[in-house]
């Protein structure tokens, strides 16, 4: 539980009391685990390093406030405002965050892992080699966030806004991208294994040299996007959208593309070795050095 008097300091004497109490004591890591707070103006004030554990911030004002370091393990921000405010390297595990804002707030290495942040606001919010592993992202607002170099491991993004996103080099293996948005997403170098993107939307999508085996792209929409060098060994486009997207020197062995759209798609170099291209349409669609060696082809013949 909080110590009495810490918590005294931040709830009788206000941001003034509390601001210089901690000037005069800069070594001390105040202790308000387990302390209500709920709907408090907390605005801009110095919460580095605090003890915030099992925290009731409930609508709290959080905006602006400095909570590096801090510890909010299993904290209730539910529907919190931490508008720009630092979170870097803060434990965040299990927190209740949902409905939460986040714009512009830095997460940059923070602990994130089992925090539940469905339909919270993070757009251009700082994750960058944050800890997201099983985090429940489900209907949150990611537009243009940095999620570079994060730990995405089985995280759920159904349904979430990811358009202009960076996750350049992010591992994202087992995660769940049903019917998400990553219109003009940056994805390059990431690792997205056994991932599941079903009725996703990838519009120009940045994709290149991504790891994209076993992934499941059933009826997504990934026209324009560019997979160059991308790994798409065994994983499954049926029925999605690859109009005009690059595939040059993509890796497609095994892939089941039945019934893609691949009009005017750039397959220069591409791998389709024992790929299912069965009914897939190939209009217009850059062929040149592209291997098919066992593939089915549209027609249901089998390549030699």
């Amino acid at each position: 539980m909080a110590r009495a008097e810490h918590l005294a300091y931040l709830t009788k004497w206000g941001a003034l009391g509390w601001q210089e109490w901690r000037s005069q004591h800069p070594q001390l890591e105040p202790d308000l685990s387990g302390a209500d707070l709920r709907g408090h103006d907390l605005k801009g004030l110095d919460l580095r390093f605090v003890d915030l554990k099992k925290a009731y911030l409930l609508e709290a004002n959080l905006s602006h406030t400095r909570l590096n370091g801090a510890n909010l393990t299993k904290a209730n921000l539910y529907e919190a405002n931490l508008t720009a405010a630092d979170l870097t390297e803060a434990e965040l595990n299990d927190a209740n965050l949902i409905g939460a804002c986040l714009v512009r707030a830095d997460l940059s290495r923070a602990d994130l892992k089992g925090a539940d942040l469905r339909e919270a606001n993070l757009e251009k919010a700082n994750l960058c080699r944050a800890d997201l592993i099983g985090t429940d992202l489900r209907q949150a607002k990611l537009r243009r966030a940095d999620l570079s170099d994060a730990n995405l491991t089985r995280a759920d993004f159904s349904h979430a806004n990811l358009n202009g996103a960076h996750l350049h080099g992010a591992t994202l293996s087992r995660a769940k991208f049903v019917a998400a948005e990553l219109n003009e997403a940056k994805l390059s170098k990431a690792s997205l294994y056994k991932t599941l993107l079903v009725r996703s939307r990838l519009v120009s999508a940045d994709l290149v040299a991504a790891t994209l085996i076993e992934a499941d792209f059933q009826q997504a929409d990934l026209s324009w996007a560019n997979l160059s060098r991308a790994n798409l060994a065994v994983a499954t486009l049926t029925q999605a959208c690859l109009v005009g997207a690059t595939l040059t020197r993509s890796n497609l062995q095994g892939a089941n593309l039945q019934g893609a759209n691949l009009r005017s798609t750039d397959l220069f170099g591409a791998n389709f070795t024992g790929a299912n291209l069965l009914d897939a349409d190939l209009l217009d669609a850059n062929l040149d050095h592209a291997i098919f060696h066992n593939a089915t082809m549209p027609d249901g013949s089998t390549h030699p």
